[in-house]
């Protein structure tokens, strides 16, 4: 309760300082390119539970449909302007607080993947939803999409086993300072899903 109690509070706070910054990057995204700014992605949530991400659009409309799929790397043809920009930032992750006030997801946890990910897990690896996705959690703060998909399940395995106020707080000191070195938002050679989709976008494919 405490912890649902925290994710309100702090996700309207956020959103209501952010909420410019969304708005300015919507018109941009919506002036560069036709489509909708808001781009929706079914998610596997705590206990299997599925949900719509809502993340602002940073490809081309129906660019799942197109080229590599999924399948999402620095440098994609697919990938706009602007929408470049705001993945390198993170801003593109701003409408995810409303994921949070809706009860999707947490501040803290793993990021939430998509269906036919989650369906190539080991019984050990579905332990990853035992708890609420969240907008960073460990394996964010430790390489993000540059880590190979396994390992990234193990860090987040790691912190629902470890899971506290002080290893939250850890990651909210380590979250700051990757945004600010805008490092590993793309898979590179060696990060992505061991499936055979690379995933970019904190978590999994998608524009």
């Amino acid at each position: 309760m405490i912890r649902r109690a925290v994710d309100v509070v702090v996700s309207l706070a956020a959103l209501a300082a952010s909420s410019p910054v969304i708005a300015l990057a919507a018109l941009a995204v919506r002036l560069e390119t036709p489509g909708h700014p808001i781009y929706r992605q079914r998610r596997v949530g705590k206990d299997g539970r599925e949900f719509d991400v809502l993340k602002l659009r940073t490809m081309v409309a129906g660019a799942e449909h197109l080229g590599a799929g999924l399948a999402v790397n620095e440098g994609d043809a697919r990938i706009t302007r602007v929408g470049a920009l705001l993945r390198r930032t993170s801003i593109d992750e701003l409408p995810n607080l409303v994921n949070v006030l809706r009860g999707d997801m947490s501040l803290i946890g793993p990021r939430p993947t998509v269906p036919v990910q989650v369906a190539q897990y080991t019984p050990r690896q579905l332990g990853r939803l035992a708890v609420k996705p969240g907008l960073t959690g460990w394996a964010q703060v430790n390489g993000r999409n540059a880590l190979p998909w396994s390992q990234r399940i193990e860090l987040d395995l790691h912190y629902i086993e470890h899971r506290s106020l002080r290893l939250d707080l850890e990651i909210l000191r380590r979250t700051a300072g990757a945004l600010l070195k805008q490092e590993g938002a793309y898979k590179g050679a060696s990060g992505g899903w061991d499936g055979g989709a690379a995933s970019r976008g904190e978590d999994a494919p998608g524009p």
